[in-house]
């Protein structure tokens, strides 16, 4: 199944139909989930502290019928449920992601701070989940026409690719590969063209990278793009227009112990569209 988490936001109301269009291409299940907290899930008896439970139970349902109503409005033939989870959010969500092939979740919760663009829910939950994660925006994307992913030559990024292939398989649209490059030179600074023999190297380095999924997806049209500069600067810019920009959670450069990479981390902050992040198998 798809689960999608919903905060009574906008951004979780993005989210939700963001799951549902996804769950009807797939032809799967959708649950919608609200977390809460555990012991205003739980506390039984009377007294003022459970008159203070049942009002979040009830404020929580509220938020989850007001999903699956946006979402019964836009896709009513696919399979929903719904379940409140007890517990911290980003913890609920991992959890719940066990059983889920895909996990969506907005960019931005009701508790988040102005001028911070991606909330700790999901910055929370995406590197960290067993299964791919997207983090929808609330802002204005276009309808779902490429699909553009990163790639780096890691064996990491491997997975990300599958999924960004299968992604543009699924909703008959073109992909776009993008390898970002920054060479170093004598003395500070980077590099303004690398030589024809490094770019030849480099488009070869991006070909080979997306050689098996293509062999597996021939339908899918597959641009390469190799250009200088920053990944975060180039793939940012690359998501401007786009349906979906597909990232590893990990790049070339990860470090022992960090969950999500500075690259990714950095798009889920400033794309221009839905963000997936792809664990490595």
């Amino acid at each position: 199944m798809i689960i999608v988490g919903v905060d009574g936001s906008a951004a979780g109301l993005e989210a939700a139909s963001w799951a549902a269009r996804e769950a009807a291409l797939r032809g799967t299940s959708l649950r919608v989930v609200h977390a809460m907290p555990k012991w205003a899930s739980e506390m039984p008896g009377h007294g003022p502290y459970t008159d203070v439970a049942r009002w979040m139970r009830e404020g929580a349902e509220s938020v989850l019928e007001e999903a699956l109503t946006r979402i019964g409005e836009q896709e009513g033939d696919v399979a929903v449920d719904s379940a409140l989870l007890p517990g911290d959010a980003r913890i609920a969500l991992i959890k719940a992601a066990e059983e889920a092939e895909l996990l969506v979740v907005g960019n931005h919760g009701l508790g988040g701070f102005r001028g911070l663009l991606v909330g700790s829910v999901a910055l929370g939950v995406a590197g960290r989940a067993s299964c791919e994660v997207v983090v929808v925006r609330t802002l204005p994307v276009n309808v779902r026409r490429r699909i553009v992913v990163g790639v780096d030559g890691s064996p990491a990024n491997a997975a990300a690719i599958d999924f960004a292939f299968s992604e543009a398989a699924l909703h008959d649209t073109e992909l776009h590969a993008v390898h970002a490059w920054r060479g170093l030179v004598a003395g500070g600074g980077f590099e303004a063209a690398a030589s024809v023999q490094e770019e030849d190297g480099l488009r070869g380095m991006l070909t080979e990278s997306v050689a098996e999924a293509a062999r597996r997806h021939p339908d899918v049209k597959v641009t390469e793009h190799v250009v200088n500069g920053h990944p975060v600067e180039v793939l940012k810019e690359a998501s401007a227009g786009a349906g979906l920009l597909v990232v590893g959670a990990r790049g070339r450069s990860g470090l022992a112990g960090l969950v999500l990479g500075s690259v990714s981390n950095a798009l889920l902050q400033h794309a221009d569209c839905p963000v997936a992040v792809v664990p490595a198998r």
